[in-house]
């Protein structure tokens, strides 16, 4: 696809809900220096969550940024948002304009090589505005996404590129379950960007 081109937005999806897939929306030059400056100007932190009353700590780290000092429960765990850096609002800026969509927080997540993913999983919390939008910017090394529907096991996948976006909204989260695999062959960082509108007020 062409960079920018948003007449050639596809919905991966076959139904029930839309996950748009909009191509290239930073150069390759802009996707590295971004993920570059990311790595060295978040504040990461090791991800947690309680499963089944065991407290996990992943090897995954992740950072949570918003308009306010938003509060964001998943997993079992609350974090509170940071003020934006002026890189995540030049990113921000950037898929707000191709999107037209408006996100007031973003969740980050960053994968040191292959052998850390995401399981099955769904952005519902309630804290999230219902059927709202969730933009999904990728950095860095290449990798398989891919959705599980929940009722009909119908599974699908795709390659997710240094700077590329993919927008999941409507009634997606009610329907499908998506993840990031496991794999050995990848041995670069990746970070994922999801940029969001939490519910406030």
């Amino acid at each position: 696809m062409d960079l920018f081109n948003t007449s050639a937005i596809v919905n991966i999806l076959p139904f029930d809900g839309a996950a748009d897939y909009y191509g290239m929306a930073l150069s390759a030059a802009e996707a590295q220096l971004h993920l570059d400056r990311l790595l060295t100007h978040i504040e990461w932190r090791n991800d947690e969550a309680v499963i089944f009353g065991r407290h996990i700590i992943t090897k995954r780290n992740v950072a949570w940024y918003g308009d306010g000092n938003y509060a964001y429960a998943y997993s079992g765990k609350t974090r509170q948002a940071l003020a934006w850096t002026p890189d995540l609002l030049t990113l921000k800026a950037r898929v707000e304009t191709i999107t037209g969509k408006m996100f007031n927080s973003c969740l980050l997540n960053l994968y040191h090589n292959g052998e850390e993913g995401m399981a099955w999983h769904s952005d519902d919390e309630k804290t999230l505005e219902k059927d709202g939008a969730i933009a999904s910017l990728s950095l860095g090394a290449e990798r398989k996404f891919s959705f599980r529907h929940r009722k009909t096991g119908q599974t699908l996948s795709m390659q997710l590129e240094p700077g590329s976006l993919l927008v999941m909204h409507g009634v997606t989260q009610d329907h499908w379950l998506h993840s990031l695999p496991k794999t050995k062959k990848v041995i670069a960082p990746r970070i994922n960007l999801t940029f969001r509108t939490m519910v406030v007020g």
